[in-house]
């Protein structure tokens, strides 16, 4: 049981470090539209799901139809709706302030999962769970506090102050979506704990592969006919003024951080309870804002080292609760 538990926190914190990396692909490319971000990176996904197929094989010929229909229910929403939503947000609004709220999955899926899951994973009592999101809003409302003093700071106007807003609205539906996407893909695994995790992820690349086809036609469609809508008219779609940095970039975080951190996230969703596994999407968020300050080649201002400190001892307070039955 505990090499079970052992080897899925190392699985879940693997994924993490493969998922924060979609974070930095918004502030690498930034005049690139989130559209062509996420359809680029599961076009991406996709095509390198097919060679992984073979391997494949046999377990994918045993999924059913009703699997396969999950999958896709999977993948539109924890996939397309989830990245595009992210990307945008991140355009709008910096890295700092979506990658905090998406920081608050964690403790946001460990409630959802609480209750609904009680009787398959235990539950976690409530009371014990309140000092660990109390950590974890004030930490959120430090780091907010430091990206709206930096706006204010350099002159930001009232177009800037809107944006930041709307990204922080973007960054919610992105949490409702990934608080939805694990829950109901461990409830696949759970169910069929026979199956292969890799081929799950496979499968769900497979199926990915049709939506970014049809939305990277949306994209050139509407770039054709409403030019400077998505992009500037002179962009040059599909590929962009930097082609090689993007083909090269999705290529990176289709392999990376959706198929692999894929995988990673489905053996983990195998060996842990839900609202265990939920508090570990930690590692993403603290990966994300690493290779964000990277990037940019600074340190973070205190209050938001303080903010994300927050964040880590309220997951960290979560953790240590240990599920009870539930009757």
């Amino acid at each position: 049981m505990m090499a079970a538990m052992l080897s899925g926190v190392l699985f879940a914190l693997t994924a993490g470090l493969m998922w924060g990396l979609v974070f930095v692909a918004p502030l690498m490319l930034p005049d690139y539209p989130a559209a062509l971000l996420t359809t680029g990176r599961y076009l991406a996904f996709g095509l390198l799901a097919l060679p992984l197929a073979l391997m494949d094989r046999t377990s994918l010929r045993e999924l059913r139809a009703a699997d396969w229909w999950a999958a896709v229910r999977l993948s539109a929403v924890g996939n397309f709706l989830y990245y595009l939503t992210l990307a945008a947000a991140i355009q709008r609004a910096g890295a700092p302030l979506p990658t905090m709220l998406i920081g608050t999955l964690p403790v946001v899926i460990a409630i959802c999962a609480n209750h609904r899951n009680r009787i398959r994973d235990g539950q976690l009592p409530w009371l014990r769970l309140l000092p660990g999101l109390l950590l974890i809003a004030t930490g959120l409302l430090l780091v907010n506090r430091t990206e709206l003093v930096e706006l204010r700071a350099t002159g930001a106007g009232p177009e800037a102050l809107r944006r930041y807003v709307e990204g922080g609205l973007l960054a919610v539906i992105a949490v409702a979506c990934w608080t939805w996407y694990p829950i109901r893909n461990a409830d696949w695994l759970r169910e069929h704990a026979d199956r292969s995790p890799r081929a799950w992820a496979t499968a769900q690349g497979l199926v990915t592969l049709p939506m970014a086809v049809i939305g990277m036609a949306v994209v050139g469609a509407v770039q054709a006919l409403w030019p400077g809508v998505l992009m500037p008219a002179d962009f040059g779609w599909p590929s962009g003024p930097r082609p090689l940095n993007y083909l090269g970039l999705m290529l990176a975080i289709g392999l990376f951080s959706s198929w692999l951190g894929t995988l990673c996230w489905n053996e983990a969703s195998q060996r842990l309870p839900t609202s265990l596994s939920g508090q570990l999407i930690v590692f993403e968020t603290l990966a994300a804002l690493a290779y964000a300050f990277l990037w940019q080649g600074r340190w973070p201002p205190a209050l938001t080292l303080a903010g994300i400190a927050l964040l880590v001892a309220g997951v960290v307070s979560a953790l240590r609760i240990k599920p009870v039955a539930a009757h």
